[in-house]
């Protein structure tokens, strides 16, 4: 799609307006709001310190060492594929993701979008495109503006809330059916490939499937369905959220990424033989993600409330085992065919960034192919009765992280750098923080 065509689809549908999309560090839209007759004739740009900013809005000790002193514009190029109407707006509204790039006119090093670019670049290099299908879990919240207060689930169409355990429930579901078909309204109207919804274990805990595609507009499609979802909670008069673990006696929330690679001539699944049996480059692939997931974990668990995911037996991996048809494991190998032969990473939390997500997660399995990693023996039994081995701490995660060479030359060393830097930054911002577990058993028992 070029100039042309954006401009003759926004005069089509009497657009007005254009939100001009950028995934900032978080995951979350940063942008301006540019009316469509402007966006057409104009270069639109945004400071590079937005790329750099904290959870909390602060920024980082060596801030001006990575963006600079004078906090200098970027470019940002529209991705026509991304072009879609906001369902939800009162007047006619465009939304399309951008790319950053320098003046130089690279990809900016620290935009995350372009971050995953450059990794499935590495993919193309090879001659092989890989395939996503991810998996969002997330949470209906009733509305809590007291965050000292703890959340709970929304009272659902009978009056009452979860009391207990709905796993893959009908009619926990259909308690809050007027959201769920906003959001597949919604999710129409910007062509996101959702699959299936169902109920997960916590209470009015859902997930919802996409189908299987191209990882960077499985990326794209992730990101619009979070603002989607949060939105049509809040039409409804409810919170929907994505934190890791909102409450304390529920499980997690996870971002369970199904990948498989195919040889871009050939259409081949590149992890089968022709016979159907197993190539030596799926268990490497599985190796990798063994090898590197230490380093990975602080951005599949990019916040200090990520880490309390990792706890045995409340469906969330505390190791790197990995097993055929075990949801105990942090790596899964689902039942298929040869041509559907991949692996899930089930190791990132819903909170994080879906285009770190998926770039670190295949830059794992892209190092353990070319290094050709051995991976272990499948796990055949219950993963959460052996010791917790993943990082327990953001700050643990960093550190380890900071020490991954491979995975460091991969990503980019100035965009882990700012990285680590602005997650450092967030985790001393909690450390800050006197907790009420701490009031309750300390103040007078030390």
């Amino acid at each position: 799609m070029s100039m042309d065509t954006i401009r003759e689809w926004l005069r089509e549908n009497r657009i007005t307006e254009v939100e001009c999309l950028v995934p900032d560090m978080t995951g979350n839209a940063r942008g301006k709001f540019i009316p469509a007759d402007k966006f057409v004739k104009e270069d639109s740009r945004l400071p590079e310190s937005i790329l750099v900013q904290t959870v909390t809005g602060d920024y980082t000790d060596i801030h001006d060492e990575l963006v600079g002193p004078t906090d200098r514009d970027m470019m940002l190029e529209p991705d026509p594929g991304t072009l879609r109407l906001v369902p939800w707006a009162d007047d006619p509204t465009a939304q399309i993701i951008h790319d950053c790039y320098t003046r130089e006119g690279e990809l900016h090093p620290l935009a995350t979008r372009g971050v995953l670019k450059r990794i499935l670049e590495l993919y193309e290099a090879e001659g092989w495109r890989p395939v996503v299908a991810p998996e969002v879990e997330y949470y209906l919240i009733q509305k809590n503006i007291d965050p000292d207060s703890e959340l709970q689930p929304p009272i659902g169409r009978s009056g009452r809330r979860e009391a207990g355990r709905q796993s893959y429930s009908i009619d926990a579901v259909n308690e809050f059916e007027d959201i769920v078909e906003e959001m597949y309204e919604f999710c129409e109207a910007q062509e996101l490939d959702v699959d299936t919804l169902i109920h997960e274990s916590g209470l009015a805990q859902m997930e919802i499937n996409f189908l299987h595609g191209d990882a960077l507009n499985l990326a794209d499609q992730v990101f619009v369905f979070k603002r989607t979802m949060r939105e049509t909670a809040l039409r409804h008069g409810i919170y929907a959220t994505f934190m890791a673990k909102p409450m304390e006696h529920e499980p997690g929330s996870a971002l369970h990424i199904h990948q498989s690679i195919v040889d871009i001539e050939t259409g081949r699944n590149i992890f089968s033989n022709e016979d159907g049996s197993e190539h030596e480059r799926f268990r490497h692939f599985i190796g990798g993600l063994q090898t590197y997931t230490p380093g990975a974990i602080a951005l599949f668990s990019p916040s200090v409330n990520s880490y309390r995911r990792f706890t045995p037996d409340i469906a969330a991996p505390i190791n790197l085992h990995w097993g055929y048809e075990n949801r105990t494991t942090g790596i899964r190998v689902p039942d298929s065919d040869d041509q559907a032969r991949r692996v899930e990473n089930r190791f990132p939390g819903a909170d994080a960034n879906p285009y770190l997500a998926i770039a670190v997660s295949l830059a794992c399995g892209y190092l353990g192919m070319k290094q050709k990693l051995a991976a272990s023996e499948p796990h055949e039994g219950d993963a959460y009765q052996e010791p917790i081995t993943v990082a327990r701490s953001l700050q643990e995660a960093l550190l380890l992280l900071e020490q991954d060479n491979d995975l460091t030359e991969v990503l980019g060393k100035r965009f882990v750098k700012a990285y680590v830097a602005v997650k450092r930054e967030e985790f001393e911002a909690f450390n800050k923080v006197i907790s009420s577990w701490e009031r309750e058993y300390l103040l007078l028992n030390v």
